[in-house]
């Protein structure tokens, strides 16, 4: 087939869909990259990335530390970069886990709100990178082990395995679906969460129990040992009130019956007090966990309570309205334990929110925006219903801090839904394929989250790891992915993170990038990348199979003079400040 010089109406051009084109067309200027996540010399990466044309450049690195290391001025010298250039750029938090878990997997409020702070620092200096407009700032929805999801026997998603958080503690139990074996129960499978259910069961009725063991024990002690005391004129005087104490230990000095009987019940009664003092342990902890209806009901309990106890300084009165109380606490099951995503919405949505807010309360209508990332399958936050629970949560949160400061309740929900979304990475979601999903699973979870989606990192793989290459190039449903997102009005930049290509190829995936997406190369967007490499004389082409390149090397025609940051042959000098090359 003969090859021509490039015309609109020649009927020689290569196909649309030439190469590894994967179906779905996106403008250069909307194509990104990430800078490299382990170096604070980001002023370096992004001169380097701006010399190969590269118009979205997402700053940023995945350790704290190092993410620290990059002085404030940098930022402002980034900004003046992606100007003189036209380029946009957007930002990647370092790993923070925004709930408050730390490494070891204890939970605590102080990690959270310190946590909180640092992510403060980051919305700071992703202000100073574009403070003229809304940056999109990418934090990981969390770090922590979720609930692992299979294909359900009949359609939708089943859980595998749940990990339940204690609400009060802090405490993780992994929950597999698992064959068991209950008296008095056929062996059969149960799920987590029907194991969830046994578990919060068994926590509340081993807790009663304990409360049960004090209170008999006492009664028991108690009642053997009262009728002695109580027979006793001098005790009767002591308690009402008309003998001293020291009158009464002078009366009883020599009753030794007496006084052991009067011992026993003093230990009877601090049984008592134990069981009185862990059943109101109880109560506030069922209180903290229950729903609207269980605390209605706990207030009912809690008013009878007070009505048995006519007198506190009566054994008889104190125990019956312990054993009272009990039996009501015996008929509701409070859920101290939770999966952990409900236990980590409710934490990571006031992190969220506070971090939106003090943007928002800082930089006005130019507060970057906190754009949540969604992580692995078998991690909290992977699939896109999560994702949705948390962002509606978070701009919740926003929207009552905001009118607690003084913003009306429209300015605010208006400013939620502006600065508080989603960063929807493709790699991340088709890592689901491995648990046995398929490609329209993946395109379904799109779907869920695509209204709240802010930003896109657009990688390739298999479904098996996050391997981190250009789309086209593994079997992620990038064109439906990309549809979806846009019938809901997504027109948002996005970062391809294809570090994975850089990494053990030692080039730029960025050709190969807008190749497989076919991005045009002139405005009128007829002629395409994936096109690129068979036209000759066109843009691409400055010299062709039949004029040797020395010629244009001498006579100064053409691109091959240039240096190679700008397509050229030659390597250029380049600044020492920013990486640029020299004119």
């Amino acid at each position: 087939m003969a090859y021509q010089f490039y015309n609109s109406k020649s009927p020689y051009n290569l196909p649309d869909n030439y190469g590894n084109f994967v179906g779905y067309r996106i403008a250069l200027s909307r194509l990104g990259a990430p800078t490299k996540p382990d170096t604070a010399n980001q002023i370096a990466q992004v001169a380097g990335m701006l010399n190969q044309g590269i118009k979205q450049i997402e700053v940023g690195t995945l350790s704290p530390d190092v993410f620290d290391q990059i002085p404030k001025q940098h930022f402002k010298e980034m900004n003046r970069l992606v100007k003189l250039t036209g380029a946009e750029t957007s930002v990647h938090a370092p790993l923070i886990e925004p709930s408050g878990f730390v490494k070891e997997g204890a939970w605590n409020e102080l990690d959270r709100k310190s946590a909180e702070r640092h992510m403060f620092e980051v919305i700071d200096k992703a202000h100073e990178l574009s403070p003229d407009k809304n940056v999109p700032v990418t934090f990981h929805g969390s770090g922590i082990p979720g609930t692992e999801w299979m294909p359900g026997k009949k359609g939708g998603v089943e859980a595998e395995q749940m990990i339940a958080i204690n609400k009060e503690t802090g405490e993780m139990r992994p929950l597999k679906s698992e064959e068991m074996t209950y008296p008095g129960r056929e062996t059969r499978t149960y799920t987590p969460e029907e194991r969830l259910k046994i578990l919060n069961e068994s926590h509340w009725d081993n807790n009663l129990s304990q409360v049960v063991f004090y209170k008999d024990r006492g009664t028991q002690v108690f009642n053997q040992y009262y009728p002695t005391v109580a027979a006793n004129p001098y005790y009767r005087q002591f308690v009402e009130g008309k003998m001293k104490p020291e009158e009464f230990e002078e009366k009883i000095k020599d009753d030794r019956e007496f006084k052991s009987a009067f011992n026993a019940t003093q230990n009877a009664q601090v049984f008592l007090d134990n069981s009185r003092m862990m059943l109101n342990s109880l109560y506030n902890e069922a209180y903290k966990v229950a729903d609207e209806d269980e605390k209605k009901k706990l207030k009912e309990f809690g008013a009878q309570f007070a009505k048995d106890l006519r007198n506190p300084k009566n054994p008889a009165d104190v125990f019956a309205a312990t054993e009272n109380l009990i039996n009501n606490l015996r008929t509701i099951t409070p859920k101290s334990y939770e999966p952990i995503e409900d236990f980590a919405i409710s934490k990571a949505s006031k992190t969220f929110a506070n971090t939106a807010f003090h943007g928002y309360n800082k930089f006005g209508d130019k507060a970057p925006i906190v754009s949540i990332e969604n992580l692995y399958p078998g991690m909290t936050f992977s699939r896109g219903e999560q994702m949705k629970q948390l962002v509606e949560e978070s701009r919740k949160k926003f929207v009552e801090k905001a009118v607690k400061e003084g913003r009306s309740e429209s300015e605010a929900e208006n400013a939620a839904k502006k600065l508080i979304g989603v960063t929807w990475d493709v790699g991340h979601l088709n890592i689901m394929k491995k648990a046995g999903f398929k490609n329209e699973d993946v395109i379904k979870e799109t779907e869920a989250i695509a209204k709240y989606v802010k930003h896109v990192h657009l990688t390739d793989n298999f479904g098996h790891s996050d391997s981190h290459l250009p789309i086209g190039m593994g079997n992620v449903p990038a064109k439906e992915i990309m549809e979806k997102l846009e019938q809901s009005g997504f027109k948002g930049k996005t970062a391809v993170e294809a570090g994975g290509w850089a990494q053990h190829f030692g080039t730029s995936p960025f050709p190969d990038i807008i190749s497989n997406f076919g991005s045009p190369i002139y405005s009128d967007g007829k002629n395409y990348w994936n096109q690129a490499s068979w036209h000759v004389g066109g843009y691409m082409g400055s010299y062709n199979p039949w004029f040797p390149e020395q010629h244009f090397s001498i006579y100064g025609a053409g691109f091959s003079g240039l240096p190679s940051e700008l397509g050229g042959q030659f390597a250029g000098r380049q600044s020492r400040f920013s990486g640029t090359p020299e004119a």
